[in-house]
């Protein structure tokens, strides 16, 4: 007896890779999953009008592929930074859209087996009350998901299962497709507040090297020194070193014998040496990694790619930096009353620990915004379904 020929398989290509970055790797599994699919449904289920969709879908893959192997720009440009952002959207978007066309040329048992999963993903992105997340839930009712009495794989409605997908499949491609494109934009939202982290984080950085700077070309611009006085014989104190008593110039009184009187400007500039404004921002930044390390206990895990606990965590070191300096400036203008004056080098340094490791005061709003930029992006756990209308 003659059989028929075997359709004729696809030629598979390989995944393509390895590649540098993690989320490039992920894209360039989920192409190849979505081209095994469309080829699956292109020999099981031959169909004329369906090669517009299949030529947009390779279209798509290609588009995910060239982002996730850095293709050079087209136009090019001779100079483009920070191309990692365009380039996951790019991925992203493409694969959303494949996704979607492969839905609307797939066979009803097929949406029907993904019905599940496609329930959660819009139930992650879209909010409660949403119409097309109140319709899509009505439409997987209907055809059992998420109905422990009516389920999907019960034999005497599959037919009507089948039919019903076959019915709403627009509805259900649409919905899935606004899932995709919310999800887009949670993860932009938290792309840009990452940058502003990071910007600020630099920016930060580069004002406490400037700082330290300016103390190693000028100490005397603006020493971070004090002058205790204890019976009308003062000496002056700087964060690296201290000077001989001296009896203030212009002072009432007569000094005491072999304490020289001498203009406190002067000890001053003697005393500051160019290590200063360093070594204060030294234990400043110390102090505020001893803040970072006592913060990681409350930062929870996030599956998102770009990194944003780690932004923060940099955040706190030059704040760090800069709140000690600051802090020691206002000690030193009086603007704390009672503790104008130090008596010793030590005393400073302990103050600037204080002060760094007070940066907490200030980066625990940006850890909070951050926290909930993260939590903006819905987790499984976080999905709560529409109640039910009678």
């Amino acid at each position: 007896m003659d059989t028929a020929p075997p359709a004729a398989t696809p030629d598979i290509q390989p995944v393509g890779g390895p590649v540098s970055v993690a989320w490039r790797e992920g894209t360039l599994t989920r192409a190849k999953e979505l081209e095994a699919l469309a080829a699956w449904v292109r020999v099981r289920h031959p169909d004329q009008d369906n090669e517009i969709l299949q030529e947009a879908i390779r279209c798509h893959l290609e588009a995910a592929r060239q982002a996730a192997r850095v293709d050079k720009l087209s136009p090019r440009r001779r100079m483009r930074l920070l191309r990692n952002g365009p380039l996951m959207e790019r991925a992203s978007s493409n694969l959303d859209a494949a996704e979607a066309h492969l839905l609307n040329i797939a066979p009803a048992d097929y949406v029907l087996g993904q019905m599940p999963c496609l329930l959660r993903h819009v139930q992650r992105h879209l909010p409660v009350g949403d119409p097309a997340r109140v319709e899509f839930e009505r439409i997987a009712r209907g055809v059992g998901v998420g109905d422990p009495d009516r389920p999907a794989g019960a034999p005497a409605d599959q037919g009507d299962h089948l039919k019903r997908v076959d019915d709403e499949r627009g509805k259900i491609v649409t919905t899935v497709r606004s899932a995709g494109s919310a999800a887009l934009r949670e993860h932009v939202r938290l792309r840009s507040f990452r940058n502003v982290v990071v910007v600020t984080a630099a920016l930060m950085g580069l004002l406490a090297i400037g700082v330290a700077f300016l103390g190693l070309i000028r100490p005397t611009l603006i020493p971070l020194c004090f002058t205790p006085e204890d019976a009308g014989v003062a000496t002056t104190v700087c964060p690296t070193a201290q000077s001989d008593p001296f009896w203030p110039m212009g002072s009432d009184g007569t000094p005491p014998g072999g304490v020289p009187e001498r203009d406190i400007d002067e000890v001053v500039a003697d005393t500051a040496t160019r290590q200063d404004l360093i070594i204060v921002e030294l234990v400043g930044l110390t102090a505020a990694a001893v803040a970072t390390a006592a913060a990681i206990r409350r930062i929870k895990g996030s599956s998102e790619r770009y990194g944003l606990p780690v932004a923060l965590a940099v955040l706190k070191l030059p704040t760090g930096a800069i709140t000690a300096f600051l802090g020691l400036l206002l000690m030193r203008g009086q603007f704390v009353p009672g503790l104008s004056a130090l008596d010793t080098s030590a005393q400073i340094l302990a103050w600037a620990l204080v002060f760094g490791y007070a940066q907490q005061l200030f980066t625990r709003l940006v850890d909070q915004q951050g926290q909930t930029v993260l939590n903006s992006v819905r987790s499984a756990n976080d999905i709560r379904p529409t109640p039910a209308t009678t």
